[in-house]
């Protein structure tokens, strides 16, 4: 078996096992070599989604009548995620910044927990015809019930003053993570603000694998990814402040709260608690379609 098949494909490797193979060649010839014949150093890519679920599609275009069914009535439309969790400290943060030139910002070293005051979980809203998003910044755990109290504060600061009529609320969702269609913690969360707000929630998650197309990855969590780079995240208020300052030409706006309650992770739903809600699936998959109506005394 040729050992060219199993060697890294550095030109320098390359250019040993050409050398254990009788040809005397060097790092630079086999470069140039690989040029010739059209190849380049190149990153992989992202484009590989795992298995197509069947009714990718029809999801996506039931998504997309049911925002529109809810923005004609003037009700809201949002799309909510966890952004990926940051260390809070004096630590690199990718990209960069303006600095005196030859003057970069000192960070440390290694990025050690230990050397954190904590880790910022931001979990976004981003509503969709307004071009206007939320983020908690949470200190503890992403949980269900994170996830739904950051919707009930997103409701609180920018929700209930922009749709003061609003009866019912349109959720879009990943299929996974703290808001996934089979968390029911996540569920009961949602039932609780229901019951606070009023509001009918109808929630659509993306099906599964498609992730990357949740509105709130490119409208929202990418411009705070391009205002915070290359500014070392070193402490809570910082972080809410640099969200809370992220803007966009199509003219986003952008709240932040620090959230400081902790979320226990292994809490249970019971079967019997989880039967008290009143969530009705809808025609189309159920398990990624349904609403969770406010509940009244008698229930």
């Amino acid at each position: 078996m040729s050992p060219l098949r199993w060697t890294s494909k550095s030109t320098g490797h390359l250019a040993e096992a050409l050398c254990a193979m009788g040809h005397v060649v060097s790092a630079d010839t086999v470069g140039r070599l690989l040029r010739a014949q059209g190849y380049s150093l190149q990153a992989t890519r992202k484009t590989r989604e795992g298995g197509v679920h069947a009714d990718r599609d029809a999801q996506f275009n039931h998504i997309s009548e049911q925002a529109m069914a809810f923005a004609a009535r003037h009700q809201p439309v949002i799309s909510v995620d966890a952004k990926k969790k940051e260390l809070v400290g004096n630590f690199k943060n990718g990209g960069q910044a303006w600095q005196p030139k030859g003057k970069p910002e000192e960070v440390n070293i290694y990025d050690f927990l230990s050397l954190a005051e904590g880790k910022a979980i931001p979990y976004g809203i981003y509503d969709f015809f307004k071009n206007e998003g939320w983020v908690s910044v949470g200190i503890d755990h992403d949980t269900g019930d994170f996830a739904g109290a950051s919707i009930a504060s997103w409701w609180r600061e920018m929700g209930r003053p922009a749709y003061p009529n609003a009866t019912t609320l349109l959720i879009t969702a990943d299929c996974g993570g703290s808001n996934g269609y089979r968390v029911r913690q996540w569920k009961t969360a949602l039932q609780r603000f229901a019951d606070e707000s009023g509001l009918a929630i109808t929630v659509a998650h993306l099906p599964p694998g498609t992730s990357k197309w949740n509105k709130i990855e490119h409208r929202l969590f990418s411009a705070i990814a391009k205002n915070w780079s290359g500014i070392p995240l070193v402490s809570y208020q910082v972080v809410v402040s640099l969200i809370a300052s992220t803007t966009t030409k199509t003219g986003l706006r952008v709240n932040a709260g620090l959230d400081r309650t902790a979320y226990p992770t292994g809490v249970t739903i019971s079967d019997e608690e989880f039967a008290g809600l009143r969530l009705s699936r809808g025609e189309f998959h159920g398990e990624w379609n349904y609403t969770l109506s406010p509940r009244t005394p008698s229930d």
